[in-house]
């Protein structure tokens, strides 16, 4: 009687390396669902939108018409407020939130901030504690939120860690790249720390596909 002769595959198929294959797979899987970006409401004509932050939102370096919330607002269609000051540090910033949340009653903000703390060489674990802080206030006025990173000053031009910590505690669409990548590029920057017209322009765009992504959830 002849013998079965097992090819190396059939010797590598076997229920335990079945199983293995399937482990991997729904890890594969797990993983892809992870990278998925945490959704807002769906923008309606009425969604009042908030843009809170430093000079970054204000504008500086371009003028009003120019900075990335009015740009975002021709971009969108819908009303998006600019609360941007000027040389604000955070903790500055978690105290004013509160009357800009009850005058303007956003839907949606916007939060750019922490620039300033960086510059003045703050504790970052304070900074991170006030957006933390910032994200809870405006949680707590039923808005969505949208998160902003922005870059500390060093041999590497991007946002310290603890912004996608952030965001991923809070579940909030967070944008990593833009502010870096244009304090990055001169042709994109007023002076060292701000955009000009160009960059306000790319960083609107950056935010409005952001706000897309996360309408889809």
């Amino acid at each position: 009687m002849r013998s079965i002769r097992q090819t190396p595959w059939s010797l590598s198929m076997r229920p335990s390396t079945v199983l293995l294959i399937i482990l991997l797979l729904m890890t594969c899987l797990a993983t892809l669902g992870c990278d998925s970006t945490p959704a807002i409401a769906k923008l309606h004509q009425q969604t009042v939108i908030l843009a809170f932050g430093d000079s970054l939102t204000h504008g500086t370096g371009a003028t009003r018409e120019q900075s990335y919330p009015s740009v975002l607002a021709d971009l969108l269609g819908n009303e998006v407020i600019n609360a941007g000051v000027p040389g604000e540090i955070s903790a500055e910033g978690l105290k004013r939130l509160p009357e800009a949340l009850a005058e303007h009653q956003p839907d949606l903000v916007i939060l750019c901030h922490g620039g300033n703390d960086f510059l003045r060489r703050m504790d970052q674990t304070q900074t991170a504690d006030n957006l933390r802080r910032m994200i809870e206030t405006i949680r707590g006025h039923g808005a969505d939120v949208i998160l902003l990173g922005v870059p500390q000053f060093g041999f590497v031009l991007e946002p310290p860690e603890f912004y996608g910590a952030i965001a991923e505690e809070f579940q909030v669409p967070y944008q990593s790249e833009v502010v870096s990548d244009l304090l990055s590029d001169r042709a994109l920057k007023s002076d060292q720390i701000h955009p000009n017209s160009k960059g306000y322009q790319q960083m609107a765009e950056a935010v409005y596909e952001l706000i897309r992504k996360a309408e889809q959830g």
